[in-house]
C-alpha cells in the first residue's frame, strides 16, 4: 500500500472511532432533527383544525370499490398558482371488516412523477379476500347540505364517505357509533407533486447537509379518531411506555410528535418519543367501552405522528359526537401517498390477526431460534469460541447459537474470515453443530469499497448500488470505511443478493451457519442523521425519502430468502435484524437495538417487546445484560431472569465492555442464571406452541395483560408485567436490592406461583416478598403448560425427551392447554407434517385430543415421545391412583416436586410416568 493511502485509511480510522466513540459517551441529541427542524413537520404542526377545503365529488362504484374525486370546495375561486388537481380516491372493502382507503394524484393529470407505493409488504393472498362492493347507498348525516356515501363493511360495520366536509369513517351498523375515522377535524394536507416556479427554494439544509429536494414539497398529513378508547398502542420503535402518551395538549410540555424514522441510535435514550431502528405504522386503540381498534398506514417515508391530550380541540370549533373516550391522533409522512386499513375488532387478538392478514403471518422459526443465544462484539479468535463453548457444558448451562460480529471477517468485508483469527470456518462451526449448535456472523449492507473484493466488484459491474443525487454509485462511510450500498428496493438485486449465502459463494459456511442483518437502517457514519441522504435514487427512480423505512425490511427479505435458497426449500431460515418495517415478521426476528446495561434500559426493554408484538413482529428481545456498559451482578441476574421470557432471548454486550459470560460473576451469580436460563428450556415446548400460534394467527407470543383481559381497566397501561401465551403471567424487578414486588394477577380464578405451586387469587395487587432467586412468574388457573425438564446442551438434544404437563385447575376444577410439535427445521409442517394436541381436564379426566385436520396425501410426522410427568395444582381431591385409558392401565399419584431441580420449594398432586405418547388420543381418569 502506498505511504499516502495508509496515511489516508489510517485517518478514516481515527475519524470513525471518534465518532463512535462520542456516541458512545452520550447520545447526542443535536444529530438529530426535531419536529421544528424537519420542515414537513413544521408545516403540518402549524395547520388549524377545519383548514382542509377538500370537498368529495363523483362518488361511484368502479371494479368492487368506491370511486371518488377530491377537489377544492371553492375551486373557481382558487388563484391558478394555488390550482390544486383532484386526488383521486377510492375505498375498498375485505373479509373480516377491513377497509383500505386509498387516496393518491389524478395519473391522467400528468404529475412530474409518480408517487412511491411501498412494494412487497401487503401479501398477495390479501388481494383474493376483496369483497365486490355492487352498490353504494346515502344518507344525509345530519346538518351536511348534500348525502353522504355508504358501503357495506361486515355485518355490524359500515363506512361512511362524508362528501362535504370530506371524512371517512367506519361506524357500528344500527346505533351508528363510530369506531374510526379520518378527517374529523379537518386537518387533511396533500402536498402535490408540481413544477418549481422561478426564484422558489426548495433545498432544505440540516447541519452540514444539503436535500436537494429535486420534486419540491410532497408532504401528507391527517388526524385520527379513535372513539371508545382509554389508550392508544403501538407505531413502534420508540423506548418508552406500552400506552402512547400525549404529545401535545394542554399540560404537554417538551411536545415532540412519536418519530417514525429508521435511525442508528448509539445509546438511545428511554422514556422518549424518538425513533430508533425501525417503523411499524400501526396504531391500537383499546378501551372498556368498546374495545379494540387499529389502523394501519402504509408509507415508508418519515412519519411523524402526535397523540393529542384532553381538551387539545376546546378552540377549535369542531363539533364532534358526543362520544366518551375518544383519542385524537395526528400523522403526517413526508412523501408517499395515503394507503390506509381501518381494523374494527372488537377484540385485540381481531385487531392484530387482520393487520397480519394483510402484512403476512409471522415466520415459524427453528426450534433451536427460541433457546438461548451467546454474543458477543467480538469473539476474538477460534480459540475463544472453543473455550466459550466448552465452559457452558463445564458449567452446565444450556445454549444453542454461538455469535460472531463484525471482526471475524477479513478487514469488514462480508463473506469472508479473518484467516489469521478463523483460520478453520467449517471445523469451527461442525464442532459446535454436533453438540447440536448453531453459529450466527454478521452480514450489514454496507459493502466495502474494494476493487479486489468480488462482492464490491461484481455490484459495480451490475450497477447494483444506491445511486447519489448525481446518478452515481453512493459512497459513504461505515464499518469498513468507504462503502456502498446494495439497492434492495430491485427484485433482481434482492435475488442476486440472495445467491450469496450459497455454499460455494460464502467460502467457510455450513448449513448450521446462520445471519444477523445489523446497521441495515442504514446506518451511514457520515450521512446526514447517520443514515443516507434523502435524495439519494432507487430503482425505479424513486428518491431514498420514500422508501427510508423500508430499506432493512428489504434487505432482511433479500437475507433470509438466500438462506432459503441456500437449504433448496428445505430448511427455515433465522435472520435477526436490527431494522424494521410492517411485515418483518415474515423473515425472522429484531432486537431493540444498542441498549444499556442499566435499571430503564431493562425496564423500557418490556414495553418495546410487547409493542413490537402487537403490531405484528412477535419474535423479538433486548439484549440481556445491555449492549453498552459494564452491569452489576444483580442487574445483569434480573435481566436473564426476565429476558428468558423474551421470545427472542440473547446476552450480548460492546467490545469496550468486560466480558460477562454467565460464569464470571461469582458462584451463586452464575447459579442464578443458569437457573434462569434452564427456566426457559424447560419452557421451550411452551414457547415453540405459542410460536406456532403466531404463525398461523399473528397473536404475539409474549402480550400486554389487557389482550388476555380486555375488560379489566386495571391491565390496560400496566406494562411491567407481561403475558406469555395466556397462561403465565410474569412481573420483572427493575430495581436493586428490591425485597417487595406488587403484582396486580387479573381476572377471577387464581394464579400458581410458578415455582412453589402457592396459590393467590385474582382481580387483587398482592405485595410478595422477593427473592434472589427469580422473578414472580405465575400459571394462570384453567391451564395446561407442556415442559421438559431434563437438562441437556441444547435444545436440539431434548428432541426426544419426554415432556412433563402441568395442569393449574379454576374453581370448577377443569384446565385446557395445547401441544404443538414438528421436526423443528423444515417447512414439512406447511404440508401437515406436524402434531398438534388438545389437552382438556374436566370431571377428574384429562384427556388429549388431536387438533391437526386429518386428510390424505398430506406430509406425516411421527414422534415415540411420551409423557412422563404430569403435575396438578389446586386439585381439591384426595386421589392415590390413575386408570390410562384405552389401555385400561392404573399409575400411582403421590406428591412430588414441581420442578425437579427445586423439589424442596415445592411439592404437588403428581402422576409418575404415565407413559402415554403425545401423538396419540388417551384419558387419563383421576380415581
Amino acid at each position: 500500500m502506498r505511504p499516502h493511502m495508509r496515511n489516508l485509511n489510517l485517518l478514516l480510522i481515527l475519524l470513525l472511532l471518534g465518532l463512535h466513540l462520542c456516541s458512545v459517551l452520550s447520545w447526542k441529541r443535536d444529530e438529530f432533527r426535531n419536529c421544528n427542524q424537519t420542515p414537513f413537520c413544521k408545516r403540518a404542526r402549524s395547520r388549524k383544525p377545519g383548514s382542509c377545503s377538500l370537498v368529495a365529488r363523483h362518488a361511484s362504484i368502479s371494479d368492487g370499490e368506491l370511486t371518488a374525486k377530491l377537489l377544492t370546495k371553492n375551486q373557481d375561486n382558487v388563484e391558478d398558482h394555488d390550482q390544486i388537481q383532484p386526488l383521486v380516491l377510492t375505498l375498498s372493502v375485505y373479509q373480516d371488516g377491513i377497509l383500505r382507503l386509498k387516496i393518491d394524484e389524478d395519473p391522467s393529470l400528468g404529475p412530474p412523477k409518480k408517487r412511491f407505493e411501498v412494494p412487497d409488504v401487503i401479501v398477495p393472498e390479501f388481494s383474493n379476500t376483496k369483497l365486490w362492493l355492487q352498490r353504494v347507498s346515502t344518507e344525509t348525516i345530519e346538518g351536511d347540505a348534500e348525502p353522504s356515501s355508504i358501503v357495506y363493511i361486515s355485518d355490524g360495520y359500515e363506512a361512511v364517505l362524508r362528501h362535504d366536509p370530506f371524512e371517512v369513517y367506519v361506524r357500528e351498523k344500527g346505533n351508528g357509533n363510530r369506531v374510526i375515522s379520518l378527517n374529523s377535524h379537518g386537518f387533511f394536507d396533500f402536498e402535490q407533486l408540481r413544477t418549481k416556479r422561478e426564484g422558489e427554494e426548495w433545498e432544505e439544509r440540516f447541519r452540514s447537509h444539503t436535500d436537494s429536494r429535486p420534486y419540491g414539497p410532497q408532504s401528507i398529513s391527517f388526524d385520527v379518531s379513535f372513539y371508545g378508547a382509554d389508550f392508544v398502542y403501538g407505531i413502534p420503535e420508540h423506548a418508552t411506555s406500552l400506552a402512547l402518551k400525549p404529545t401535545r395538549g394542554p399540560g404537554v410540555e417538551d411536545s415532540e410528535p412519536y418519530r417514525l424514522f429508521n435511525l442508528d441510535v448509539f445509546e438511545y435514550i428511554h422514556d422518549s418519543p424518538f425513533g430508533i431502528y425501525g417503523s411499524i405504522p400501526f396504531m391500537i386503540s383499546h378501551g372498556k367501552q368498546r374495545g379494540t381498534s387499529g389502523f394501519f398506514w402504509l408509507n415508508a417515508a418519515e412519519m411523524q405522528i402526535d397523540v393529542m391530550g384532553a381538551g387539545w380541540d376546546a378552540e377549535s370549533g369542531i363539533a364532534l359526537p358526543s362520544e366518551k373516550n375518544r383519542i385524537d391522533t395526528f400523522w403526517m409522512s413526508e412523501a408517499g401517498i395515503v394507503d390506509t386499513f381501518f381494523f374494527v375488532g372488537p377484540g385485540p387478538k381481531d385487531v392484530v390477526r387482520r393487520y397480519t392478514s394483510v402484512t403476512g403471518m409471522p415466520a415459524m422459526p427453528q426450534l433451536f431460534a427460541t433457546a438461548y443465544h451467546q454474543c458477543r462484539w467480538n469473539y476474538r479468535d477460534e480459540e475463544d469460541v472453543d473455550h466459550v463453548d466448552s465452559k457452558f457444558d463445564e458449567h452446565n448451562i444450556p445454549y444453542d447459537v454461538l455469535w460472531l460480529d463484525i471482526d471475524h471477517t477479513d478487514g469488514k468485508r462480508y463473506f469472508t474470515w479473518d484467516s489469521t483469527l478463523f483460520p478453520h470456518p467449517e471445523e469451527m462451526q461442525r464442532k459446535l453443530a454436533t453438540k447440536g449448535r448453531h453459529m450466527v456472523t454478521i452480514v450489514d449492507p454496507h459493502i466495502k469499497r474494494d476493487d479486489s473484493y468480488h462482492v464490491h466488484k461484481e455490484a459495480t459491474q451490475k450497477g447494483y448500488y444506491v445511486k447519489d443525487a448525481h446518478g452515481n454509485d453512493f459512497d459513504g462511510w461505515c464499518w469498513p470505511g468507504s462503502s456502498s450500498y446494495l439497492d434492495m428496493l430491485s427484485p433482481e438485486i434482492r435475488s442476486w443478493w440472495a445467491d450469496r449465502f450459497s455454499l460455494e459463494n460464502y467460502v467457510g459456511s455450513t448449513p448450521s451457519l446462520y445471519i444477523w442483518n445489523d446497521m441495515n437502517e442504514p446506518s451511514v457514519f457520515n450521512g446526514p442523521e447517520l443514515t443516507m441522504p434523502r435524495d439519494s435514487l432507487h430503482f425505479g427512480g424513486f428518491e431514498h425519502r420514500e422508501l427510508h423505512n423500508a430499506y432493512g425490511y428489504y434487505f432482511h427479505m433479500a437475507t433470509a430468502e438466500g438462506l432459503v435458497k441456500r437449504g433448496e426449500g428445505k430448511d427455515r431460515p433465522f435472520v435477526l435484524s436490527r431494522a424494521l418495517f410492517a411485515g418483518s415478521q415474515r423473515y425472522g426476528a429484531i432486537w431493540t437495538g444498542d441498549n444499556s446495561a442499566d435499571w430503564d434500559h431493562l425496564r423500557v426493554s418490556v414495553p418495546m417487546v410487547l409493542t413490537l408484538g402487537l403490531t405484528g413482529m412477535p419474535f423479538s428481545g433486548a439484549d440481556v445484560g445491555g449492549f453498552f456498559g459494564n452491569p452489576e451482578p444483580e442487574l445483569l441476574v434480573r435481566w436473564y431472569q426476565l429476558g428468558a421470557y423474551y421470545p427472542f432471548f440473547r446476552g450480548h454486550a460492546h467490545h469496550d465492555t468486560k466480558r460477562r459470560e454467565p460464569w464470571l460473576f461469582g458462584e451463586r451469580n452464575t447459579e442464578l442464571i443458569r437457573d434462569a436460563i434452564h427456566v426457559r428450556y424447560m419452557l421451550l415446548p411452551y414457547f415453540y406452541t405459542l410460536f406456532r400460534e403466531a404463525n398461523t394467527s399473528g397473536v404475539p407470543v409474549v402480550r400486554p395483560l389487557w389482550m388476555e383481559f380486555p375488560s379489566e381497566e386495571a391491565t390496560f397501561s400496566n406494562d411491567e408485567a407481561f403475558m406469555v401465551g395466556s397462561s403465565i403471567l410474569v412481573q420483572g424487578i427493575y430495581t436493586e436490592r428490591a425485597k417487595h414486588a406488587s403484582v396486580y394477577l387479573p381476572g377471577g380464578q387464581s394464579w400458581f406461583d410458578l415455582r412453589t405451586g402457592t396459590a393467590y387469587k385474582g382481580g387483587l395487587t398482592h405485595k410478595l416478598g422477593v427473592s434472589e432467586d427469580s422473578v414472580p412468574a405465575f400459571q394462570r388457573a384453567g391451564t395446561i403448560i407442556p415442559r421438559k425438564d431434563r437438562f441437556r446442551r441444547s435444545s436440539t438434544q431434548m428432541v426426544n425427551d419426554p415432556y412433563t404437563l402441568v395442569i393449574a385447575l379454576n374453581s370448577s376444577q377443569a384446565a385446557e392447554g395445547k401441544l404443538y410439535v414438528d421436526d423443528g427445521k423444515s417447512f414439512e409442517f406447511e404440508r401437515g407434517a406436524y402434531i398438534h394436541r388438545r389437552f382438556v381436564f374436566s370431571d377428574g379426566k384429562l384427556t388429549s385430543m388431536n387438533l391437526a385436520p386429518v386428510s390424505p396425501g398430506k406430509s406425516q410426522f411421527s414422534s415415540e415421545t411420551v409423557v412422563e410427568r404430569i403435575v396438578v395444582l389446586g386439585h381439591v381431591h384426595r386421589a392415590k391412583s390413575a386408570v390410562i385409558e384405552p389401555t385400561n392401565r392404573k399409575v400411582d399419584i403421590e406428591l412430588g416436586p414441581l420442578w425437579l431441580q427445586w423439589g424442596r420449594e415445592s411439592a404437588a398432586v403428581t402422576i409418575r410416568k404415565p407413559g402415554v405418547r403425545i401423538a396419540d388420543n388417551w384419558t387419563i381418569k383421576i380415581l
